[in-house]
């Protein structure tokens, strides 16, 4: 059986939704719990997928996960730590790519770790080559066989100097949890400082870590021999915060996004009041709404924290479309994220892709035939059509569309979307959505 939402669109989304602790922090907060000595609590856990399977993947190796789904709190004891059979982490991963996290600590817990073969959004090149890599200069010792990569740690693993060519958040996480157990001090330089890194880094100080960052972006750790649990609260997700201020746009809607925070979402917010939206700061969260006037096109180009965030382009593509005039958006993160865009043209879009760096910089993909840059005209009279959602950001894109749209879409595919939005159903009823869910 497959799922089928069915979308009338034309109406504007109005009311409140809530938004809890970021999916780019939550699961590798939990991969930190096994570090410690002593139980962990991770408070405003949102019901996600991706929490749902390292859940999975913690239980099997013998940690003891109590969640609280009313409060959105997780208790995490790794006392009873096991090695896992292989077959059940190939079982529990699905097409996730969290596994990768648990080497360094599976290694300084266990003495090794097992990863299988990794999935996630086909959004662009995210090889696991490079994680690897990075673990062989600790002085792990990496096998790879038929059914997924084995790695040990005969020697114990040491503190490393290491320089990223490129600012990954998804390596800097692997660093810093590799690094704090390690004997020595590893120094990782051009590393990557999102506030879920800046989170991250928090919830290990908290454990007993000793981590600096520079304003160079080097991060220091000191290795220690032993660290205990934590007590925290997520950072709220800025991403599906940024989704739901796009909806209120695309949808000439009125949107407060409960649990919010301004502080993480600056630079989308210059874009956001640039292009013809408005919001109000208050204690609890932000109100989004569009202002009346026409929408204002311009030029956007995606960049590393903190710049425009490459997982607030698509919904602020879509919104692009109903611009007065032509918008340009050049993709510097990800080189195939503009794959989301032929649905978009089929419901009556105007969207060029390109492979040359149409922003103001030269950037990694600019000789290497990618179409990483689009060129947006409208406004756009969408209409509704069928669409089977690519991937997680992608195809909360396509749902606003839908929903601005004139006329029907039938979207499915809409599992994916569970990975990193929490009752998007619940959320869309709620701020007056038609749309039914049904099983063909």
């Amino acid at each position: 059986m497959t799922k089928l939402l069915t979308i009338q669109g034309g109406k504007p989304l109005q009311g409140s939704v809530r938004v809890r602790g970021a999916k780019n922090l939550v699961p590798k907060a939990m991969v930190a719990s096994l570090l410690g000595s002593s139980p962990s609590q991770l408070r405003n856990v949102p019901e996600i997928k991706d929490v749902e399977i390292v859940t999975n993947l913690l239980t099997i190796h013998g940690v003891k996960v109590e969640a609280d789904v009313d409060t959105g709190d997780l208790t995490l004891d790794p006392s009873q730590m096991r090695t896992a059979e292989h077959s059940e982490i190939d079982a529990h991963a699905g097409d996730s790519r969290i596994p990768i996290l648990f080497c360094g600590p599976l290694m300084h817990r266990n003495g090794e770790a097992f990863i299988p073969d990794l999935g996630g959004c086909r959004i662009g090149d995210r090889p696991i080559d490079y994680h690897l890599e990075v673990l062989r200069t600790f002085g792990a010792v990496v096998d790879k066989q038929a059914t997924g990569i084995h790695i040990t740690a005969p020697k114990g693993l040491k503190g490393a100097k290491l320089e990223l060519p490129y600012p990954s958040v998804g390596t800097t996480e692997q660093v810093l949890l590799t690094a704090v157990l390690a004997d020595g001090i590893t120094e990782l330089k051009n590393a990557a400082v999102e506030p879920e890194i800046h989170d991250l880094i928090a919830i290990l100080q908290q454990m007993g870590a000793i981590i600096t960052v520079n304003t160079d972006r080097t991060i220091r750790i000191e290795g220690v021999e032993r660290l205990g649990g934590y007590k925290h609260r997520a950072i709220p997700d800025r991403i599906e915060s940024a989704s739901w201020a796009s909806a209120a746009l695309v949808t000439r809607g009125d949107i407060y996004v409960q649990g919010a925070a301004q502080r993480d979402l600056s630079a989308f917010l210059n874009t956001y009041r640039k292009i013809g939206g408005e919001f109000e700061v208050d204690d609890g969260g932000i109100r989004f709404w569009h202002a009346g006037g026409q929408l204002e096109p311009l030029v956007l180009e995606t960049d590393v924290h903190p710049g425009f965030m490459t997982d607030w382009q698509q919904p602020m593509v879509v919104a692009l479309t109903q611009a007065h005039g032509v918008s340009i958006v050049h993709e510097t993160v990800y080189e195939n994220r503009f794959g989301f865009t032929e649905p978009l043209r089929r419901m009556g879009a105007s969207i060029q892709l390109h492979r040359e760096c149409l922003g103001s910089n030269p950037c990694r993909f600019g000789q290497r035939n990618f179409l990483h840059s689009a060129v947006i005209s409208g406004p756009a009279e969408l209409q509704g059509a069928d669409i089977d959602v690519p991937d997680l950001r992608g195809g909360f894109s396509h749902l606003i569309a839908a929903l601005a749209a004139s006329g029907t879409s039938r979207v499915t595919g809409i599992e994916i979307i569970d990975r990193g939005y929490e009752h998007f159903m619940d959320k869309l009823h709620a701020l007056g959505a038609d749309v039914e869910l049904t099983e063909r």
